[in-house]
């Protein structure tokens, strides 16, 4: 198996950043997250980055793991197991793709949209993942799996927002002027981004698993 690490970051206990020393040589560190929290650590003079750097989890924090999910069949005017058969047509009528859509784009977003679902049923959002896991294989034919094509599906429905005025960031659909995207959300979890031989499942070019966090009520 061949793997390719775009960015790795990992999520720890607590988070520490540089302090200074004190006089009697003990390091004056800032305090771990609070209870039941989850503090992200983003790269510094960033309006808008893609991912955090690290994420902070605090103690008695209650979380949730999905499992690894791909996109589904939606689109049975393709073949059974065809890449094509996992656009999806929700997005996509007809399973079509606009100018510049790559089929990784159109995947990412079918795997994101039941990514959704699957936290929707256990009281969660998009806005709770903390962390983020992806595996990329090659389209067919070519010689490296679309990173550009995945970010462009991640940012519809993640780290979308500008940091400093709190309003959505206009995403690309492919080709086409950047627009309002699918899902409006500030969360910018840690994540890693591998490209990989083969997906377990025949015309999977995206699988997706992420780690979120109950709302401290």
């Amino acid at each position: 198996m061949k793997s390719r690490l775009l960015a790795g970051v990992a999520v720890v206990a607590v988070v520490f950043t540089a302090g200074t020393a004190t006089a009697d040589g003990w390091w004056d560190r800032p305090k771990p997250p609070r209870p039941g929290t989850v503090v992200p650590a983003l790269p510094a003079g960033q309006a808008n980055p893609l991912i955090a750097t690290g994420v902070g989890i605090g103690a008695d924090t209650p979380i949730y793991k999905t499992s690894g999910l791909g996109p589904s069949a939606l689109n049975t005017d393709a073949p059974a197991g065809s890449e094509a058969s996992y656009v999806d047509t929700v997005i996509f009528p007809g399973g079509v793709l606009p100018a510049g859509v790559t089929i990784t784009e159109a995947q990412g977003i079918n795997a994101l949209r039941r990514i959704g679902e699957n936290l929707k049923a256990v009281g969660l959002s998009y806005s709770d993942v903390y962390t983020m896991r992806v595996f990329l294989q090659n389209p067919a034919g070519a010689p490296a799996a679309d990173f550009a094509g995945w970010n462009r599906a991640y940012r519809q429905y993640f780290a979308n927002t500008d940091l400093t005025t709190g309003k959505f960031v206009p995403v690309p659909l492919g080709t086409a002027a950047p627009a309002k995207p699918f899902v409006v959300n500030s969360s910018r979890p840690s994540r890693f981004a591998l490209e990989i031989e083969n997906l377990p499942v025949a015309g999977w070019l995206v699988e997706v698993e992420v780690d979120a966090a109950y709302p401290k009520h």
